[in-house]
């Protein structure tokens, strides 16, 4: 319901043999940029604020360009990169990324891919990424004591930097070792483009990250990786066969575009990378040791294409899951409930929810009865009218349920904020005057930011913890909120995330029934309660991705708990500040 701007999507291909083979099987010398077209195109969902693209050509003689890179903004970005590709620009290494920015930057100095320039084409490198390092300032720390001065202080120059330094260093050992051999000019050159490991690099490189990542690259001497974080947070899926080298964010992706069986697709492992060397052999290679998996959960409930057959049939479960929390907030009555969804990406949920009723044998009423409206544009200045608009997003079918007769049970996959739901979900809701509103999620209660790459950063963002910081201040619990504040100023090298104290002394019902309080629009009349996911239900319907930091605040990595630790200082002392 209310759109999360989430990490990012990535595309890469590399083709193992000659163009003109691809002319004469396929009909098409581009056949290199189609796929990485529909790759991009079929990860629109992961980033609509900017895409880019960037090939290399390996048969490019001296003195002519053989590494091309092209970016654009806006939603319409892979569009307008793609009428740029020019007929030189086909190679056999080829990159895309589509972003969303989530840690506030945009423009287009901050789209990938990022690259650094070379004379030798084995020091220049192309990198683009679905990540977020919690530990910018220490790794910019670590250069700048090296002597470098990095242009740019964000994750993505900073890696770009780190990594293009270590890659200089892997050259430069191996032109000692060829002319250890005795050799001279462009044989050196040789040896050093056939030689690069490119393993090297990237183990000197990412051992100094914490957070979430898949890095991937190419080298102006026909090097490609991808490598995943050692938590295996953040997704990444690819094939290989004779004829190409795959990478993308999702697995649907590949499946689509190279027309594959499920089972011929393979996830990239926690701290493992794909290597495709310049002659075009590939390996699997670990590249940091592997930790406890933490596999992020919201890919699951919310982030990746419902399309996926784990994913689709894992979001059926979560729906089905709630069938007794539902059963018990509607008293039983099934035969006056009308259940329903917030499209779009709760459909799917839904249908679990309601297949589960029909397997016990009862017949459950479903209707659709809210719409989700265009985007209206917030071109009004006065605050009154704007959340006028806003409350106008989505729309409902009129006459879908009995007025004061019908119960509406309306799923959602997620509640964070809760602004959508008080701006316009429930005043919308309460002109078709149910009995009573149930308010389902298919997520638990989201407690806690996340630091890998979705932007939801602040904790009083969330609609849980505000719910939480009123109930202690109703209960007169002030000194807990000063003892959480203590020990995360104390705690210089956290290891606890002290936030978590904040809700221990209220059930999820108590916390529910204050979120529903804050959220309820004057003058609504519809009795509503709120009903979330279990975190016990959540790990039943995803066993393999037990990620769930927003809702625990189990965070996997101790840059991530630093953070929240600090975004609880953060808010205690904007707080402070207000009332001087």
């Amino acid at each position: 319901m209310e759109e999360l701007k989430h990490e990012c999507g990535v595309a890469m291909i590399r083709l193992l043999k000659p163009l003109d083979y691809y002319q004469q099987k396929y009909g098409s010398k581009a056949y290199g940029f189609n796929k990485l077209y529909l790759m991009m195109e079929k990860q629109h969902n992961r980033g609509q604020e900017g895409a880019g693209i960037a090939t290399v050509c390996l048969k490019k003689e001296p003195g002519t360009e053989y590494m091309f890179r092209e970016k654009a903004e806006g939603k319409d970005a892979i569009t307008e990169v793609f009428s740029r590709v020019t007929p030189e620009m086909a190679g056999e290494l080829y990159m895309g990324h589509l972003r969303y920015s989530t840690t506030g930057r945009s423009g287009l100095t901050f789209v990938h891919p990022f690259l650094r320039r070379n004379n030798w084409r084995a020091k220049n490198l192309c990198l683009c990424g679905n990540f977020n390092m919690t530990n910018v300032s220490e790794v910019f720390e670590f250069l700048t004591a090296q002597g470098q001065s990095p242009r740019i202080y964000g994750d993505s120059y900073i890696t770009l930097e780190l990594m293009g330094h270590r890659l200089d260093r892997e050259v430069e050992r191996l032109y000692d070792e060829a002319k250890s051999k005795g050799l001279e000019g462009i044989d050196i050159t040789r040896y050093i483009d056939e030689h690069v490991e490119i393993a090297n690099v990237l183990r000197t490189t990412m051992q100094h990250y914490d957070g979430g990542y898949v890095m991937c690259g190419l080298t102006g001497s026909g090097e490609m990786f991808s490598v995943r974080d050692p938590w295996g947070i953040r997704p990444a899926f690819y094939y290989r066969d004779d004829e190409i080298v795959v990478i993308a964010s999702e697995r649907p992706v590949l499946q689509t575009t190279f027309d594959l069986a499920y089972e011929e697709i393979r996830e990239l492992q926690p701290g493992q990378a794909l290597i495709v060397h310049r002659n075009g052999e590939s390996h699997l290679e670990q590249i940091m040791p592997a930790q406890e998996l933490s596999a992020c959960s919201f890919e699951r409930i919310y982030f990746s294409r419902g399309s996926d057959r784990d994913i689709y049939l894992e979001r059926k479960r979560l729906g089905e899951q709630l069938n007794p929390a539902i059963m018990q907030a509607v008293g039983g009555d099934v035969a006056n409930t009308v259940f329903s969804y917030i499209p779009n990406t709760a459909e799917v949920s839904f249908y679990g929810m309601t297949d589960g009723f029909r397997r016990q044998g009862l017949s459950v009423r479903t209707e659709k009865v809210v719409w989700k409206d265009i985007k209206l544009r917030t071109f009004i200045t006065d605050n009154n009218e704007r959340n006028d608009l806003a409350a106008h997003v989505y729309d409902i079918t009129y006459g879908s349920l009995r007025p004061y007769e019908d119960n509406l049970v309306i799923i959602d996959d997620s509640i964070v904020r809760g602004t959508t739901l008080k701006e316009s979900i429930f005043k919308i809701l309460d002109r078709l005057h149910p009995k009573k509103i149930v308010m389902v999620s298919s997520s638990p209660q989201i407690r806690y930011p996340d630091y890998y790459g979705i932007d939801m950063s602040r904790l009083e963002e969330l609609c849980a913890f505000r719910a939480a910081i009123e109930l202690i201040k109703e209960r007169g619990m002030h000194q807990l909120i000063a003892a959480v504040y203590k020990r995360c100023k104390e705690d210089v090298a956290p290891l606890e995330n002290h936030v978590r104290r904040i809700y221990e002394p209220f059930t999820v019902e108590e916390i529910n029934r204050k979120i529903v309080e804050m959220l309820r629009p004057e003058g609504m009349q519809s009795p509503v309660e709120l009903v979330f996911q279990s975190i016990e239900g959540l790990r039943k319907a995803c066993p393999h991705y037990p990620g769930d930091w927003y809702f625990t605040g189990h965070y996997p990595t101790p840059g991530g708990i630093r953070l929240v630790n600090q975004a609880f200082v953060n808010y205690v002392e904007n707080i402070l500040k207000k009332q001087l």
